[in-house]
């Protein structure tokens, strides 16, 4: 009979989990290393970069995780990240930084691999990729460009590039083909 306690409960718990400091991984479990096709050794002490598409991806949304923590210091999105062999897959994160005030100080993280229900099958770039997950979300241009940092009308040519690689012809057909890959 296996043990119940907390250690237990965090290396077989049916999601990916990370603590980290200072965007580091400190400690993960046993999902997360098969998620991401990795051996501990290789993820332990290392940056949360390695696991997105770009160092551009990473910095963005490190910027948007401090800029959107409710007041509990809770943050949540749908993003593209990468395996450690190279392949990228659609990624639900949660967490929670345990200090508010200085968000990457300290946090939980929780990572659910989508690729079972959502395929990545167009090649996009990194600024697609955010807007995809964020149109996934249901968000506005306005809402996007606030999110990103950028004119609402940047994220409609954003929307119509992507709608030419997926062959959509609306906001909602888009949409669509993205959550069905």
């Amino acid at each position: 009979m296996i043990a119940l306690d907390y250690r237990t409960a965090f290396d077989l718990a049916p999601v990916g989990l990370v603590i980290s400091r200072h965007r580091q991984m400190v400690d993960c479990n046993q999902h997360l290393l098969a998620m991401f096709g990795a051996e501990r050794e290789q993820l332990i002490g290392q940056s949360f970069e390695l696991l997105y598409p770009s160092t551009e991806e990473y910095l963005r949304t490190g910027e948007r995780i401090v800029a959107s923590l409710d007041r509990d210091g809770r943050y949540a999105d749908d993003r593209v990240m990468k395996r450690v062999d190279g392949e990228l897959f659609w990624c639900h994160v949660s967490g929670r930084a345990l200090e508010a005030t200085d968000p990457h100080a300290a946090g939980i993280w929780s990572f659910e691999d989508l690729s079972a229900r959502r395929v990545l099958k167009v090649d996009f770039t990194p600024r697609e990729r955010e807007i995809a997950a964020l149109l996934i979300d249901g968000a506005t241009s306005k809402q996007i460009g606030k999110k990103l940092g950028i004119s609402p009308r940047t994220v409609d040519v954003y929307r119509a590039r992507l709608m030419r690689k997926v062959g959509a012809s609306t906001t909602a057909e888009l949409v669509h083909r993205l959550l069905t890959g």
